[in-house]
């Protein structure tokens, strides 16, 4: 009997906890809710070009902690592409990442964009940091499509 009850009792942590992230993602602090209101600085980058370099344009990305940006993320290249920064990722606030038909919110550690793709990445930088940027595609990162992102304090 004691065994069934803690076993009930680990799995109702479990679920409370789970219920408490995804509240915790879907509605931010207060601090970062009042940053959603915020004007929103719009960067382009590109993941490649038509001649299929396999670069990032421009390849070094500059914000300052709490600010909001919009980072538009084309792929003008034949190729797919990735944007890949986890640890940056793991640095910001992510409001949201969509396209014309999708919106994913919470947590995003990498985009991966098709040929002729977008994709607009709305957040608030949080942690002044230098972090690397690159598409992990075999080749891609040992051909140069490389970066580095900097985040400096407000």
């Amino acid at each position: 009997m004691n065994k069934f009850w803690l076993y009930s009792w680990r799995k109702s942590l479990r679920i409370v906890l789970g219920v408490i992230l995804c509240v915790g993602l879907m509605f931010p602090s207060p601090a970062a809710a009042s940053l959603v209101k915020e004007p929103v600085t719009e960067v382009q980058v590109s993941l490649g070009n038509a001649e299929n370099e396999l670069k990032f344009f421009p390849s070094n990305l500059q914000f300052m902690a709490d600010k909001r940006y919009k980072l538009v993320i084309t792929n003008p290249s034949p190729q797919k592409h990735y944007f890949t920064a986890k640890d940056f990722a793991d640095a910001i606030w992510t409001q949201a990442v969509k396209d014309d038909k999708i919106e994913v919110k919470g947590a995003v550690h990498e985009v991966e964009i098709l040929p002729g793709g977008k994709a607009e990445w709305t957040f608030v930088a949080l942690k002044p940091g230098t972090y690397s940027l690159r598409c992990p595609i075999a080749g891609h990162t040992e051909a140069g499509m490389i970066g580095q992102i900097a985040v400096s304090a407000n």
